[in-house]
């Protein structure tokens, strides 16, 4: 787990720096792992995430951050953001509870807050029809974002991890030989996202499952070719940095011991029908 508590290491943070630059070094407090999160990272605003100079650059210091409210329920928006399906330790020790609370009820609210902005005075929509015209229509992060996040939180769970087994064991198999290839080949591809992105566990036209990626919030629904997601690792930062600072394989390892292959598979069979999951 990070290492919060040093007081000599806050002073090193380049936002206590900034802080306490050209001035007397003043006491700060610890904050929490959320406040850690928000801190390095932010939140999602149109018409992107800000870079973490421009987070560093606005903040006047961790007391700052410490007293950021959560991002406001959207007035009357299209879209809510949906409760998590377990509490927020419930995936300990893989995913640690600060990380999943600030990732669904800051970052989460904040791409559903954008989206509802985007789609304000528009004719009222359901979240999967915007995937295929999200490029287009600019949506992909605010729209990609809400989409991708509830894909990620449902095909997780407490007391899972293990194989698939039935149908989508037998279509993992037939396309990359085992399930151990299977998560080598899926471990490879998530481990080598360019930044931020994801990496998803698509269904073809035919039935069959192929790996994929996506940058940013992008997912395969709004490529065009036929493949619908059912199962996706958030490998933004964000998703993982208190617990694994860079460490990106690490999480990554981890994340089997949490994926709820039943959903999964509940999820292979209604994309084997030709249609996309929805929320």
């Amino acid at each position: 787990m990070l290492a919060l508590a040093s007081s000599a290491s806050l002073a090193l943070h380049p936002l206590a720096a900034a802080a306490t630059r050209g001035r007397t070094a003043v006491h700060m407090s610890v904050p929490s792992g959320e406040e850690e999160l928000l801190r390095r990272f932010g939140l999602p605003t149109p018409p992107c995430t800000p870079t973490r100079r421009d987070l560093l650059g606005l903040a006047a210091g961790a007391a700052l951050v410490s007293a950021m409210p959560p991002p406001a329920l959207a007035e009357d928006g299209m879209f809510s953001l949906p409760p998590l399906p377990y509490d927020y330790g419930a995936l300990e020790p893989h995913i640690d509870a600060a990380t999943m609370k600030f990732h669904h009820d800051f970052h989460h609210q904040a791409y559903i807050n954008n989206l509802n902005k985007a789609m304000a005075g528009k004719e009222a929509a359901s979240l999967v029809s915007l995937m295929p015209g999200a490029k287009a229509a600019k949506l992909n992060n605010a729209g990609g974002g809400h989409y991708n996040h509830c894909m990620f939180w449902t095909i997780m769970g407490p007391n899972c991890g293990g194989e698939p087994s039935g149908v989508l064991a037998e279509k993992i198999s037939a396309a990359y030989g085992s399930f151990d290839e299977f998560k080598a080949a899926f471990a490879t591809a998530a481990a080598g996202v360019f930044g931020s992105g994801w990496a998803w566990l698509a269904v073809a036209k035919d039935g069959s499952v192929k790996i994929v990626t996506s940058p940013n919030q992008d997912n395969p629904l709004m490529d065009g070719d036929g493949l619908i997601p059912i199962m996706g690792i958030d490998v933004w930062e964000h998703a993982y940095y208190l617990k694994y600072q860079n460490r990106r394989p690490e999480y990554i390892t981890a994340w089997w011991k949490v994926i709820n292959w039943p959903k999964v598979a509940e999820y292979y069979e209604t994309a084997a029908s030709g249609k996309p999951i929805e929320f």
